[in-house]
């Protein structure tokens, strides 16, 4: 009973200092933030300043907003394309599909600046170039394929009876879609689009690649800024 208590005490203890770990260095960075030293130095004096120059700061300003509406855009594509895509591997055969769903590991298993030169080279190739669109291209290739294996992983689970039960009573491909497979693997639709937002608004390699001054994201920005030297700002 006791070595139990002493095991149970210790595993919580162990949660408590992983926790502690992770998130301790991201609560200092945010007290740090409203210190008037650049430096993470005490004593401690209070001020905002840092958040009124960050404010003021046009070029993080835009690549915030740059990354926000590419990791939306980025989002929906992905979302639609994504579930489309489980949808038509699920129900169809045909001539090429394992050859195609074996397409879908290689942008997960690259390395991502193996990745960000190919598309470098290729969007050259093509004429596209480097820019906002050549950032948006690249993000949707890089995600695509997490709402891929995240929807067709729900689909898995899902019975074809009830799809079949549907139509016995007299509704169409969309209605069975809309109001029986839709339904039932919007949870992975949702969390594909998740991990569609978060590979897309934290991209930093293939961004930095793709990126062309005044047309980059906050990543590559943060970068940038970092290397000209650490202020709470950053923060």
């Amino acid at each position: 009973m006791a070595t139990t208590r002493i095991l149970e005490w210790l595993g919580r203890l162990y949660i408590w200092l992983l926790l502690a770990f992770l998130y301790l260095p991201i609560v200092i960075m945010a007290l740090m933030s409203f210190n008037v030293s650049p430096f993470y130095q005490l004593p401690f004096e209070r001020t905002t300043e840092w958040y009124a120059s960050l404010w003021q700061n046009d070029q993080l300003i835009s690549a915030t907003s740059n990354s926000i509406e590419i990791a939306v855009i980025t989002t929906i594509l992905c979302t639609a394309l994504g579930t489309a895509a489980s949808l038509a591997f699920y129900r169809y055969e045909f001539r090429g599909k394992k050859f195609l769903q074996a397409l879908l590991f290689p942008p997960i298993a690259i390395p991502w600046l193996i990745t960000g030169t190919a598309m470098l080279i290729f969007f050259f190739g093509v004429g596209i170039g480097r820019g906002l669109f050549a950032i948006l291209l690249g993000h949707v290739a890089l995600a695509l394929p997490y709402v891929i294996v995240v929807v067709s992983a729900r689909l898995q689970t899902f019975a074809p009876e009830l799809e079949e039960a549907a139509r016995s009573l007299g509704a169409n491909q969309w209605q069975v879609t809309r109001r029986v497979t839709l339904p039932w693997i919007m949870p992975g639709v949702i969390a594909g689009g998740l991990f569609a937002f978060a590979v897309s608004f934290d991209q930093f390699v293939v961004s930095y690649f793709l990126s062309t001054p005044g047309q980059t994201t906050l990543p590559v920005e943060i970068y940038a800024a970092i290397r000209k030297g650490f202020t709470p700002e950053i923060n």
